[in-house]
């Protein structure tokens, strides 16, 4: 298993809508490249402390990505997320009702921006075994989805923010945006 290169902002892959995976392919037995490429994505995200990772992030313009939040510092509020694998994932449904969060990225290093995106979805994926999943999220994961298939369909999260005064660089937004320690205890009593 391997790190990968991450495509930072400006690489062409990040802009193009991901090609679909042959799922024959995905779940070929034996010495299996795609099932490689997995764990390699895995390792990268792991390896960058992200919360999610798409392969075009990676340089390869493929509809797979995966999630995982055990407790990452980037996201001190985030709720926790096992290890998942999601290929072909398709949002069928989103709530009208919006929710801010500040994203980061890791292919838009070091900048955090406040994001307005629907509180709840669903998507409809594979898994890295070729089985048909629906997934029902709201609140983080619904958040974390959503960035995670914006890398597919050739977004970034600047291109669903609104008010680009909400745009900062982590240290500022740490130091000035993120809620400090003593407003975190007033807000959860």
């Amino acid at each position: 298993m391997a790190v990968l290169s991450i495509a930072h902002l400006g690489h062409p892959v990040l802009r193009r809508i991901a090609d679909p995976v042959d799922l024959d392919a995905l779940t070929a037995p034996g010495d299996n490249a795609l099932q490689s490429f997995i764990d390699d994505m895995i390792d990268t995200m792991h390896a960058e402390g992200g919360v999610g990772i798409a392969a075009p992030q990676v340089q390869r313009s493929l509809q797979i990505m995966v999630v995982e939040y055990q407790g990452n510092e980037r996201y001190p509020d985030g709720s926790e997320i096992p290890l998942t694998v999601y290929v072909n994932p398709v949002i069928t449904r989103t709530s009208d009702d919006l929710v801010p969060f500040w994203e980061g990225c890791l292919s838009v290093k070091d900048l955090r921006g406040l994001v307005e995106r629907p509180s709840a979805c669903t998507m409809e994926a594979y898994t890295r075994q070729g089985e048909k999943v629906v997934v029902e999220a709201s609140g983080f994961l619904a958040v974390v989805l959503q960035h995670e298939i914006d890398h597919l369909l050739g977004k970034v999260f600047l291109d669903r923010m609104t008010d680009l005064t909400k745009l900062a660089y982590e240290k500022e937004f740490v130091t000035y945006w993120a809620p400090q320690p003593e407003e975190a205890a007033t807000e959860n009593p």
